[in-house]
This record gives structure tokens, C-alpha cells and sequence, in this order.
């Protein structure tokens, strides 16, 4: 099927399937976010493990 005649139709199993697809996909992202963001916070104040 070419993606120019791609028929879409919203019907209740695409939005079940895309609203848990973006659920867990923000869950991730947000868990991501706040290591990264702990890390930097860590790193910059010398809260981090050192490993000598």
C-alpha cells in the first residue's frame, strides 16, 4: 500500500493502541528527563559518587 493512499480511520482500537503508545512513551521520556536532569544537578554540585 502506497503511504499517499493510506486509508486511516480513528476508529477505537487506534486510539486504545495510540493513547497507551504515548502513555508509556511519556512515561519514559519523563523518566529520562529527571536522570539527565539529576545527573547534571549532581555533577555540578559534587554530589555524585566520586569511585576513587
Amino acid at each position: 500500500m502506497f503511504p499517499f493512499s493510506f486509508e486511516w480511520a480513528w476508529d477505537i482500537g487506534h486510539m486504545l493502541f495510540f493513547g497507551g503508545f504515548w502513555y508509556a512513551i511519556g512515561i519514559l521520556g519523563a523518566g529520562m528527563t529527571y536522570c539527565i536532569l539529576k545527573a547534571a544537578y549532581d555533577t555540578i554540585n559534587d554530589k555524585g559518587d566520586s569511585h576513587h
